[in-house]
């Protein structure tokens, strides 16, 4: 389209076409096939494919209680069927979305401004890089660390400090130099073997029943098992046997956010993934299903509430600077805590990018 072509040139011919060095932007290094729309679809297409993480990574994180405080009395200690606690919960989920948002955002703009990693530079057609929360140090942050509904080691506030200091390391790793020495010194199978290792990390949380389709849970004989019921065992946390592979939730993830996206993927379907999610998010609106997500509860009500705001910004209210620097309760568990983040960030982000180009 001629209009398309007209507004490529003219963004070329711009200090922004220049800085990124697009084709006709006189640039000595100009990238050759790289015109405004093309990075453009590209960036489209990149936040769809990771426009899940805004849900994934807030519920993972969030399955931890955040700041809130449990007082569900013996008969409830991790606070489970607490309504206050849930709702607080539920509240700190929200917050979660926010930041998420915020630093993926703002890391997704830093990586093009400065790094200047266009689509054209490592795959055809491929998209550019963009960033956001590790999903594999988030779990192991909710679900080893803290805890589900901080039932771990080690409080939020005091895991969310070995995090922040963490962050900071990082950078300075990144800053002088000795990050890229550690990923030249990495053996390349150690790169790829992480990337694979996360991603069958991940795999096992989508199976099981905090954050995925309940397909497995724990056993007493063997590691795990099929499990597919309603609701586990309270007290044994197993799957009764008369009513394993019955749970209707499990099915539709099977069927509709697995085979159909793959059916999708093998007819080279574009946006295939991004079709499954949509189908399983629209199947879990109506309310008075036993696959919806808002059922007619307290919490139910509280998030059928805010999901009718379709737009809204929520102001992070609970989870913002609440950072807790004496540590010397948990001074062994926040060391622990901390070389573990550190490890697994620079194994994380090495090897996805290794795997990745």
């Amino acid at each position: 389209m001629a209009w398309v072509h007209d507004f490529n040139v003219k963004v070329a011919n711009s200090p922004v076409g220049r800085w990124f060095q697009l084709e006709g932007s006189g640039h000595p290094k100009e990238r050759k096939g790289s015109y405004f729309f093309t990075e453009l679809r590209a960036g489209i297409a990149a936040f769809f494919a990771m426009a899940y993480i805004l849900a994934v990574n807030s519920s993972i994180v969030s399955d931890t209680g955040g700041t809130c405080v449990c007082n569900g009395g013996p008969d409830d200690p991790a606070c489970k069927v607490n309504e206050e606690y849930l709702l607080c919960a539920a509240e700190i989920k929200r917050d979660l979305v926010t930041a998420t948002a915020a630093i993926s955002a703002l890391s997704s703009f830093c990586m093009g401004l400065f790094a200047n990693l266009l689509a054209n530079q490592f795959v055809k057609n491929a998209s550019p890089v963009s960033l956001a929360p590790g999903m594999g140090l988030n779990a192991y942050f909710a679900y080893t660390v803290v805890g589900f509904h901080g039932t771990g080691l080690v409080p939020y506030s005091v895991a969310l400090t070995a995090i922040f200091v963490e962050g900071w390391v990082f950078f300075a790793l990144a800053l002088f130099g000795l990050r890229q020495w550690l990923a030249r010194a990495i053996p390349r199978s150690i790169k790829l073997a992480t990337s694979v290792g996360i991603g069958l990390f991940l795999t096992l949380i989508g199976l099981t029943y905090s954050e995925g389709i309940g397909l497995i849970t724990g056993a007493q004989d063997t590691p795990m098992e099929l499990a597919g019921c309603s609701a586990v065992d309270p007290d044994t946390g197993l799957c009764p046997d008369g009513d394993k592979m019955r749970n209707p939730k499990m099915w539709i993830g099977i069927f509709c956010g697995g085979v159909l996206t793959v059916l999708l993927m093998m007819y080279r379907v574009k946006g295939a993934i991004i079709a499954g999610i949509l189908l399983v998010s629209i199947i879990s609106w109506p309310r008075g299903t036993s696959v919806t997500y808002f059922p007619y509860t307290a919490v139910g009500d509280d998030a059928f509430n805010f999901f009718k705001k379709v737009v809204d910004f929520h102001q992070i209210s609970k989870t913002l600077t609440v950072q807790r620097w004496d540590i010397a309760e948990y001074g062994g568990q926040f060391g622990l805590a901390f070389i573990t983040f550190l490890y697994v960030d620079i194994l994380d982000c090495t090897g996805t990018l290794v795997s990745a180009f």
